[in-house]
C-alpha cells in the first residue's frame, strides 16, 4: 500500500506517515459526505452557526498546538502560523453570525402573488488545497460552504496531510452531525487520476482549487466537461507600484516584509516592485538593506522572520529562475543562492534591471525574490503592471491617496490596494482575473459560489392564460 510521508522542510526529518486512501476508500469517503450533506443541509441555518462557532473555539483553544503542526509540516514561522489559526477562527465566526444574512430569501415584486430568489446547497463541494497557507486556505472555503449546507470533501496537499486531518477532527468535535467534512489522504502519484474521478463523480455538486495555473487548467477543463461549479485561485505576480512621491523608508520596509512573508510563498505578495525612476535608486538601497536585516533560520524560534521554503523541489525550481534571470541581464543585489545546512533554506533575494524576456519578469517566482522593475511615470508603471497573464492582486503606494486610486483605477486585478499589503479580508470578496483564476472566496459573493440560485414564482390559484413567450 502506497503511504504519504510528511517532512519538517526545516530539518529534513520525517514527521509522520499516512497510509493512502485506495480507490475503495476514496469511494467510501465520498458516499459519506453526500450522505452527511443531505442531513446538514436539512437543518436550519441558525443550527449550523453553533457548529462553526465550536469549530471558532476549538482552534483558539488549540492555537499554539496547530501553530506548531503549521510550521512543522511547511515552514513558516510560528507567528505566521498562530496569526493563520486565529484568521480561521475570525472566519468561521464571521460566517456564523452573517450567512443567514447572506443567504435569506429576497422578495422580487413581479406579476405573481409572491416571488422571491433562495440560496440553496449545491452538495458536495470538492476542494483541492495548497500547502503554503494549509489551515486558512481550507477554512477559507470550508466555513462558507458549510454554512450554506454543503458537505466539503478536501483534498489537501500531501505533505500538510497532517493539518487537512486537524480541521476533519476540529469540525467533528464541534458536533457537525454525520461529518460533512471529510479530507482524503491521496498520495501524490494519485492526485490527477483521483481528482478527475472525483469531479465526474455524480455526487460532486461543485470544486474549488486553490494551486497553480497548472493545476488549475487541468480541474477547470475537468469541472467544464462535468458541467460543474468551478472556483480557481491561482497563481499571482502581484504589481507593487512605487509612486515618485511614496514614502520610501516606510514603503521599502513593506515592501521586504510583504515579499518574504511566508519565504515568499504566497499568491498574492508583491512579486513586482515596479517603482519610479526618480526615486529608483534611493527605493532599491533601502530595500536592500531591509531584506538584508530580516533573520533567517530556525521557524520555530523566537525572532525569525523566514523560515525555510516547504520543499526542496520548490527551492530549487526558484533557484533555476533566479540564475536564469541573471544570465538574461538581471542584476542580483543579494541572496541568490540556496543556503547551507539542512532543510529547504533559500537566501532572500532582490533582482533589479529586470526587463521582458527574463524568468523575473515573465514568471511567477514563488519563493522569497523580490524584483524591482523601473518606470518612467505613472503611465509607464501602469503599462508593466498589466504586462503579465496574471491578475490577482494590485497595490499603489504614494501619499495622495486619490492619485493613488486613480492609477490602481488603471491596473486589471481581482483586487486593488492603496498603501496597503495585498490581504484576503472575510469581509471583502477575494480572487483574481485572467490566468489568476475566476469565481470568488469570502464575503457574501464567496458564500454565494456554491449555492443553487433558485426563482420562485407562486400565484394563489391557477393562472388564466399561458405565457406568449419563454
Amino acid at each position: 500500500m502506497s503511504a504519504v510521508v510528511t517532512v519538517n522542510p526545516a530539518t529534513g526529518e520525517r514527521l509522520a506517515e499516512y497510509p493512502a486512501f485506495t480507490d475503495a476508500e476514496v469511494d467510501a469517503a465520498l458516499t459519506s459526505a453526500d450522505a452527511a450533506q443531505r442531513a446538514w443541509g436539512a437543518l436550519p441555518i441558525e443550527q449550523r452557526a453553533p457548529v462553526l462557532r465550536r469549530v471558532a473555539a476549538i482552534l483558539r483553544d488549540e492555537a499554539d498546538d496547530l501553530a506548531v503542526l503549521i510550521t512543522r509540516e511547511m515552514g513558516k514561522p510560528l507567528a505566521e502560523s498562530r496569526a493563520e489559526v486565529e484568521k480561521c477562527a475570525t472566519t468561521c465566526d464571521f460566517y456564523a453570525d452573517h450567512a443567514a444574512v447572506f443567504l435569506a430569501d429576497e422578495p422580487v415584486e413581479t406579476a405573481a402573488d409572491r416571488s422571491w430568489i433562495s440560496y440553496e446547497p449545491i452538495g458536495v463541494v470538492l476542494a483541492v488545497m495548497p500547502w503554503n497557507f494549509p489551515l486558512w486556505q481550507v477554512l477559507r472555503f470550508a466555513a462558507p460552504a458549510l454554512m450554506a449546507g454543503n458537505a466539503a470533501l478536501l483534498k489537501h496537499s500531501p505533505n500538510t496531510t497532517g493539518c487537512a486531518l486537524a480541521v476533519q477532527r476540529i469540525v467533528t468535535a464541534a458536533g457537525a452531525p454525520e461529518g460533512p467534512f471529510g479530507a482524503l489522504v491521496v498520495a501524490e502519484a494519485d492526485v490527477p487520476a483521483v481528482t478527475q474521478r472525483l469531479i465526474a463523480d455524480s455526487r460532486i455538486g461543485a470544486v474549488t482549487i486553490t494551486g497553480s495555473e497548472r493545476a488549475g487548467r487541468a480541474v477547470g477543463a475537468a469541472a467544464g466537461d462535468a458541467i460543474k461549479k468551478s472556483v480557481l485561485e491561482l497563481g499571482g505576480s502581484d504589481a507593487f507600484v512605487i509612486l515618485a512621491d511614496a514614502d520610501l523608508p516606510r514603503v521599502a520596509a513593506l515592501a521586504a516584509r510583504g515579499r518574504l512573508m511566508n519565504a515568499g510563498q504566497s499568491c498574492i505578495s508583491p512579486k513586482r516592485l515596479i517603482v519610479d525612476a526618480s526615486v529608483a535608486e534611493e527605493f532599491t538601497r533601502l530595500l536592500v538593506a531591509e531584506v538584508e536585516a530580516l533573520v533567517v533560520g530556525d521557524p520555530e524560534a523566537p525572532g525569525t522572520h523566514i523560515g525555510p521554503m516547504a520543499r526542496s523541489d520548490l527551492r530549487d525550481g526558484v533557484h533555476r529562475q533566479v540564475e536564469a534571470s541573471v544570465a538574461a541581464g538581471a542584476r542580483l543585489l543579494t541572496g541568490g543562492r540556496p543556503l547551507p545546512g539542512p532543510g529547504c533554506f533559500y537566501a532572500p533575494t532582490v533582482l533589479t534591471d529586470v526587463t521582458p524576456g527574463q524568468a523575473a519578469y515573465d514568471e511567477e517566482i514563488f519563493g522569497p525574490v523580490a524584483t524591482v522593475i523601473v518606470a518612467d511615470g505613472d503611465d509607464e508603471a501602469v503599462r508593466i503592471a498589466n504586462d503579465t497573464r496574471f491578475g490577482l492582486g494590485a497595490s499603489v503606494w504614494t501619499a495622495d491617496a486619490d492619485r493613488g486610486v486613480a492609477v490602481a483605477r488603471r491596473i486589471r486585478s481581482g483586487a486593488a490596494f492603496v498603501n496597503a499589503l495585498v490581504a484576503s479580508d472575510p469581509r471583502m470578496p477575494f480572487g483574481g482575473t485572467r490566468a489568476s483564476g475566476y469565481g470568488r472566496e469570502l464575503a457574501a459573493a464567496g458564500i454565494r459560489e456554491f449555492v443553487d440560485v433558485r426563482s420562485w414564482w407562486v400565484l394563489d390559484e391557477p393562472a388564466a392564460t399561458a405565457p406568449t413567450s419563454e
